[in-house]
């Protein structure tokens, strides 16, 4: 993709974001980019501020059924996410609901305020099959606005009253104030949180996850909910080649020292518009690398910069992938980390009982 800097947002408009550019999804009719248009009037451009909207939900559980993912059900309070990681792989998703991938997938936030209401209902169906639900997979349930607007801890409190198991991913420290709720969960064998660390470099952190907490503080956090008795997978995803690839080691040795139970990785994915607004950012912060970066992308994907192959679109495939894999499983076996967590139980569901059940006798 050729690097257009007349397509780029003034930067002091887009201070503590990771996209640098705005352009239209690719559903749209027209195509939106701020341009000079020649006129030599000087007019203000307001900054890309936080919005966030709402919309009443339908349903809240989605389902999958990808056989390259550890689950088959998820929950995302949130569309867009605050956070801003540039090489989010969930960006493309903005696209449906009429905005762009870029910034305003980290700036125009959707929330879903009637989700522990769907959820409760939708486990009170008699045909509901009981199975590990995972939030987070795509936009972070823990983001800043979940602050006020408290839709994650709404969800938990319905899944731990039903004693269903969830399995959160997340870069968010908000989620030490749901401790509460997931000691007990934990207790039970109903929880397991997976925190990612993409890089121990604050810099390179503060430019590809502008406003998620810092690696140091993420560290730490995985050392609260582990002394509290919750068992947490560190996540080293994505791997970005060229740029965070010598990191594995000793990102996958601090995890272990923090109290990581389990590790998994997964290599950096440019599904869509991920690929323009990836390659944006790398010429933007790291002009020296993007072509070394971009060409062991390709390396892994055929020639292309994303492959959605199910087995090989999470890691790649060839010399480079074997590499790193190999790499990953040697500091595993330093640490002695497995890859997974114990499986969360299913057995101990129960749907709670309400004003106008029938109670039995027995």
């Amino acid at each position: 993709m050729p690097h257009d800097p007349d397509l780029l947002i003034d930067p002091s408009r887009r201070r503590a974001r990771g996209a640098v550019s705005n352009s239209s999804g690719r559903f749209e009719k027209l195509e939106r980019s701020e341009i000079h248009d020649g006129w030599d009037i000087d007019e203000e451009r307001g900054d890309f501020r936080t919005h966030l909207s709402f919309e009443t939900a339908k349903t809240i559980i989605t389902r999958n059924a990808s056989p390259d993912l550890g689950f088959d059900r998820s929950i995302n309070p949130y569309r867009g996410c605050e956070h801003g990681c540039v090489y989010c792989f969930a960006r493309p998703t903005h696209a449906y609901a009429g905005y762009s991938p870029g910034l305003d997938f980290e700036t125009r936030l959707i929330a879903k305020p009637n989700a522990a209401e769907l959820l409760e209902k939708e486990l009170r169906n008699r045909r509901y099959a009981v199975a590990p639900i995972a939030i987070g997979t795509n936009t972070d349930p823990y983001q800043p606005v979940e602050k006020s607007q408290r839709i994650m801890r709404d969800c938990l409190e319905v899944l731990r009253d039903f004693k269903h198991p969830v399995g959160i991913v997340t870069k968010g420290t908000l989620i030490e104030r749901d401790l509460d709720i997931l000691r007990g969960m934990a207790s039970e064998g109903l929880v397991k949180v997976g925190i990612s660390v993409t890089s121990l470099d604050v810099k390179v952190s503060r430019l590809m996850e502008p406003r998620a907490p810092t690696p140091d503080r993420r560290l730490r956090m995985i050392e609260k909910l582990a002394s509290e008795g919750i068992p947490v997978r560190l996540m080293v995803s994505p791997v970005v080649p060229g740029l965070t690839d010598h990191e594995v080691e000793r990102i996958i040795g601090a995890g272990a020292a923090a109290g990581a139970k389990a590790v998994s990785w997964t290599m950096l994915r440019l599904p869509l518009e991920v690929s323009e607004l990836f390659q944006e950012w790398l010429a933007t912060h790291f002009p020296d690398r993007k072509a070394k970066v971009m060409s062991l992308i390709r390396e892994m994907h055929g020639g292309q910069d994303y492959s959605a192959e199910w087995g090989k679109r999470m890691r790649g495939e060839g010399t480079y992938a074997q590499m790193i894999a190999h790499r990953v499983a040697i500091a595993m076996r330093r640490t002695g980390l497995p890859k997974d967590l114990p499986p969360l139980r299913c057995d101990l569901f129960e749907r709670p009982i309400v004003a106008g059940d029938q109670l039995s006798l027995f």
